[in-house]
């Protein structure tokens, strides 16, 4: 189970973390495009891991399991390197912390609802919120020095980055209201 493609696409998410975050540690423009490469590596693994598992009929409790977990693991890292070395303009350390409030908020309600056999389903919204979240997120990781790297100075990179990021915050609100109401109505107040 474990070596199937689906499962080793997942496991390959949590490998490249700490490889990503030293990249984006290391600061350089070189290195923060590596990171940023690395990232989008892992956010097109994250599609096919379950598209394969479906189409191979080989879905499993682990796939299912790890596949949330990395993607929460990689997000989260990379947010915490970036403003650990404070690489979050426009003041996008506030939908950063929304981000990760939200993580843990519906982690933590999926969790509860598991055990009275009751789910909260992936809405089109968060599909959205999760592409926003991505698509900022490397450009944050790239940074300026990337653009400036590939030719290309005059694209402000982390504006982009940024800009996309507070809006990937937005919709992290709107879905985490969305999922705490639905996964309230299975709560005993």
């Amino acid at each position: 189970m474990l070596t199937d493609l689906p499962n080793v696409l997942t496991l390959s998410r949590i490998v490249a973390i700490p490889i990503v975050v030293g990249f984006a540690a290391w600061g350089t423009p070189q290195a923060d495009a590596l990171a940023c490469l690395l990232f989008i590596l892992a956010g097109i693994t994250d599609y096919f891991d379950g598209k394969l598992a479906r189409s191979r009929h080989q879905l499993s409790d682990f796939g299912r399991m790890f596949d949330s977990i990395a993607d929460k693991l990689l997000v989260g890292a990379c947010l915490m390197v970036l403003a650990g070395f404070l690489r979050l303009p426009y003041l996008s350390l506030w939908p950063a912390i929304i981000i990760l409030c939200r993580e843990i908020l519906v982690s933590g309600m999926r969790e509860y609802l598991a055990e009275r056999r009751a789910s909260l389903p992936v809405t089109r919204l968060a599909k959205w919120k999760t592409g926003f979240q991505m698509t900022a997120i490397g450009f944050l990781l790239a940074g300026d020095g990337t653009g400036a790297l590939l030719g290309i100075p005059w694209l402000p990179v982390a504006l982009i980055g940024a800009i996309l990021l507070w809006i990937a915050g937005v919709l992290t609100m709107i879905t985490g209201w969305d999922y705490l109401t639905k996964g309230l109505q299975h709560v005993d107040l």
